[in-house]
């Protein structure tokens, strides 16, 4: 069975992906960090984000119609959704507590 459709990006990070390139070719040697830093900065002082807006508006339409898809073809948000945990470990007993 196909796996569930990944959430789409938001307008930021769609924005980010373009521009990631960019803002490390101004900052040599930055950070991956630094350049999410950077990117929010220039995310905020940004005035028209509308492009982004769009597109990340289209991609959550695309991703509402594709999880229609799946689940009328069987895929279950219930059975297969949510993430898969990890089972933890076992907590380690010291040797004092064992005896």
């Amino acid at each position: 069975m196909a796996d569930k459709p990944k959430r789409p990006l938001s307008a930021y990070m769609l924005w980010l992906n373009s521009a990631r390139e960019s803002i490390k070719r101004e900052n040599p040697g930055i950070k991956v960090t630094e350049v999410a830093k950077r990117g929010g900065e220039l995310w905020r002082a940004m005035k028209d984000k509308s492009e982004w807006e769009a597109k990340a508006a289209k991609a959550k339409d695309d991703y509402d119609r594709a999880v229609k898809d799946f689940e009328a073809n069987g895929g279950s948000s219930a059975a297969n959704g949510g993430a898969k945990k990890r089972a933890k470990p076992a907590k380690k007993t010291s040797e004092k507590e064992q005896t």
